[in-house]
């Protein structure tokens, strides 16, 4: 055999045994050391079993003594329960005992009572008895019977009584009258007294001054076709007569008549007068007095701290720039009513921010873009309800002519502030003959009842005194004089302010000595 394979043999059973060897020797090494991590994990699982419980008995005891304080603490409020029930037990049982006495005292009180009753009844009829026989004897003594007696009885009482309720109505009238009138004329007098405006007298013509007569044949044009232009786009009467310096512009409408003076003004200013320029001068003026009324509307709301307001009664506001009543400015008559209206609901309590709003809108009705039918304060009133006011402030518009009926308090004041605007000395302008008609009317009305001998309109018409024949009209049938014919003239007359009737019935004893 080959010795070096010999070698190689003994080599390799030799590497084989070694491995062996060590195999043996580790697995003991290692069931070794695997006995003691066991041992020593049964010793830990020991500790922590014992822990576990310690811990479990001491979890035990603790919630026996909670669930041992429970039963106490319920054990206790039962105790209490029940000594609380036998309480009210025993005192129901008093009270019961107290209820049964008192319904013995009750049933012993109540035969009483029948008794009495008994002897109650038995007396009044008795009574009745004595009281026919009675009435028996006095009819046969007066000679009527009952039920006429108590008639005239009742008929002389009524008679006494309507006597006496009419002196007392009389004194209770006079004596409002009194408190009344002084506490009107302060608030009224306090008002006027803290609102200052202006008198502003207006007419319906306007004069266009020029610096020389060569300017009128111009504006005439030839043949008249540049007036004849300016009148027809105007709707204004141009009036050119032989006044120096001067041409009148004529027309009920102020926005036409300024739109008239302000075109005019331009083209004399521009020197170019014919049709084609007519008609665009008056084109551009007319869109600049729209924005100017919408610009004063604007400014006036703003003025007197209205806000909220539809953009179309801002406009109708401007306008009444250009509009005036019986010769003042409407504009300046109801900024003056909206702040006379705001004292005077502030002095008595109301809400001035609202007496204001319809003291400005009061007469929006007389600047409608188009003529009406209806009145001017009942197409006011319909025009603030369509652009959404308050229903307070239609009233106000509608009824400041008792052209329908107030529902608020806003709509007298509203009325008051209206004729004590107009009525100022000064502030308003009427005809000759409608002021003489208006008090022939008031004489005419006076006249017309029974018993009145003179009547006289004074001051300005605003007092009427009547004077009665003593023979023929007593006290009584003068005060009714007096109060039906104010009644009369508030229903049949339109009038500024107030009238004052003064009734006279005065008896004179004459005599002669010869």
């Amino acid at each position: 055999m080959d010795p070096i394979l010999l070698y190689v043999i003994v080599a390799v059973v030799s590497l084989f045994i070694g491995g062996l060897f060590t195999n043996i020797i580790i697995n003991k090494s290692a069931n070794r050391k695997s006995a003691r991590i066991l041992e020593e994990a049964h010793e830990k699982a020991e500790v922590l079993k014992k822990d576990k419980i310690l811990q479990a008995k001491e979890k035990f005891l603790q919630l026996r003594s909670e669930h041992e304080e429970l039963i106490n603490e319920r054990s206790l409020g039962v105790q209490n329960a029940e000594y609380r029930l036998k309480q009210k037990e025993s005192s129901v049982n008093q009270k019961f005992e107290e209820v049964n006495r008192k319904q013995n005292e009750v049933d012993s009180i109540k035969n009483n009572l029948s008794s009495q009753l008994e002897l109650v009844g038995k007396k009044q009829a008795e009574f009745d008895k004595s009281h026919s026989e009675h009435i028996e004897q006095l009819e046969k003594i007066s000679g009527l019977s009952a039920d006429e007696a108590k008639h005239q009885l009742i008929e002389s009482l009524k008679e006494e009584a309507k006597s006496e309720a009419a002196i007392q109505v009389k004194e209770i009238i006079e004596e409002a009258k009194l408190s009344a009138n002084s506490e009107a004329k302060k608030v009224v007098i306090e008002t006027i007294q803290r609102t200052a405006a202006e008198n502003a007298i207006e007419n319906t013509v306007s004069v266009f001054n020029i610096d020389n007569d060569e300017v009128k044949g111009k504006i005439i044009g030839r043949e008249g076709r540049n007036i004849r232009a300016l009148e027809s786009l105007t709707g204004i009467e141009i009036i050119i007569d032989d006044s120096p310096d001067a041409i009148i512009l004529s027309g009920f409408d102020p926005v036409r008549r300024e739109i008239a003076r302000l075109s005019l003004h331009k083209l004399v200013t521009d020197g170019r007068i014919h049709p084609a320029r007519i008609e665009e001068v008056v084109g551009k003026t007319t869109k600049q007095i729209e924005q100017e009324i919408i610009e004063i509307g604007k400014r006036t709301t703003i003025d007197l701290g209205i806000h909220n307001m539809h953009p179309e009664l801002v406009r109708m506001i401007g306008r009444m720039k250009y509009r005036s009543s019986y010769g003042q400015n409407l504009l300046q008559h109801s900024r003056e009513v909206a702040n006379l209206s705001a004292t005077m609901a502030a002095e008595l309590g109301l809400n001035p921010k609202l007496a204001k709003r319809a003291g400005l809108l009061h007469d929006i009705g007389k600047v409608p873009d188009s003529e009406p039918e209806l009145p001017h304060a009942i197409f006011g009133m319909k025009l603030a309800e369509r652009y959404k006011e308050k229903p307070e402030v239609c009233n106000a518009i509608g009824a400041h002519h008792n052209e329908t009926e107030m529902v608020s308090l806003v709509a007298p004041i509203v009325q008051v502030c209206d004729a004590i605007s107009g009525a100022r000395p000064g502030a308003r302008r009427e005809v000759v003959e409608a002021y003489i008609q208006r008090l022939n009317k008031l004489e005419e009305l006076a006249l017309s009842y029974p018993g009145v001998v003179k009547t006289y309109a004074i001051q300005a018409g605003r007092e009427l005194r009547v004077i009665v024949g003593a023979e023929q009209v007593t006290d009584k049938e003068a005060n009714e004089i007096s109060m039906d014919l104010s009644r009369k003239i508030q229903d049949e007359m339109t009038y500024p302010g107030q009238i004052r009737i003064t009734v006279i019935r005065e008896t004179r004893s004459v005599n002669y000595a010869k």
